[in-house]
């Protein structure tokens, strides 16, 4: 199949973060789905390892750090070109890193801040016009957008400002029936669940003790991404033509037990 004739035959999917974790499982699936898929990751190396081995054709891996301008002006050069319009943005762009409330570097804040809120900014204005009439807007945010623990000061301010960001998207865009709507994990067992030393965070007495032995993890297992990534599909397809402006918590019942 000839790229020239991809824009009409199939639908096209971009996904910010799909090198790892949710958004490679996100790029899986999609592909599998019969979906062009445009991966946009920091580590291109990573990014084109996960393209070859998606099911069908056509898939395209790009360069972009979300906090760098040029590199998502350079992908929608390429879009354009390549595809010319495009269907479903999903942003699965996520860094951790802990922070206190009151004593933590504002250089610590900065990371999360460019990274997720004005990353995520930036890539919709620069993208958006792109996006067909009646496509789909979906950020990856987290249960910490409402939910706090020690250290998440950074993170969960990062993704609470994420999902105000969508439900403005949700009205602005509502004329061209765009939908935006952000998905809210919990525990998912990816690469940000291993810590500075190495371990997972899902494998250690602390989370068996609180997350599998008592009862505040109704489901006494960590998510996995497939899981996640089958709730985007869903998003993006005819099934969820009525929502928008919307948070779907995927979290095991985490969240009902506090």
């Amino acid at each position: 199949m000839k790229r020239e004739n991809q824009s009409s035959i199939m639908k096209k999917a971009i996904i910010l973060g799909g090198s790892s974790g949710i958004g490679k499982a996100t790029a899986e699936r999609f592909a599998r789905e019969g979906w062009t898929v445009i991966i946009g990751s920091s580590n291109l190396k990573k990014a084109r390892g996960v393209i070859d081995a998606l099911e069908g054709q056509g898939h395209m891996a790009c360069e972009v750090d979300v906090r760098n301008e040029k590199h998502i002006a350079q992908l929608r050069k390429t879009v354009t070109e390549v595809f010319g319009d495009f269907d479903v943005l999903i942003n699965s762009v996520g860094i951790s890193a802990a922070s206190d409330s009151l004593i933590s570097e504002f250089d610590n804040w900065d990371d999360s801040i460019q990274t997720m809120l004005y990353g995520t900014v930036k890539s919709c204005r620069a993208l958006v016009s792109l996006i067909k009439n009646g496509g789909r807007i979906i950020h990856i945010t987290s249960i910490h957008h409402e939910r706090v623990e020690h250290g998440s000061s950074a993170y969960g301010m990062a993704k609470a400002a994420i999902t105000q960001f969508t439900r403005s998207l949700s009205l602005e865009l509502a004329s061209r029936n765009i939908l935006a709507n952000t998905i809210a994990p919990g525990f998912i067992n990816t690469p940000m669940s291993v810590k500075a030393d190495g371990k997972s965070e899902l494998e250690t007495k602390w989370f068996k003790d609180n997350y599998i032995d008592s009862h505040h993890l109704p489901l006494k297992r960590a998510g996995e991404p497939e899981e996640v990534a089958g709730v985007v599909y869903f998003l993006a397809g005819p099934d969820a033509s009525y929502i928008t402006g919307s948070v779907l918590t995927v979290d095991g019942g985490l969240t009902i037990t506090f």
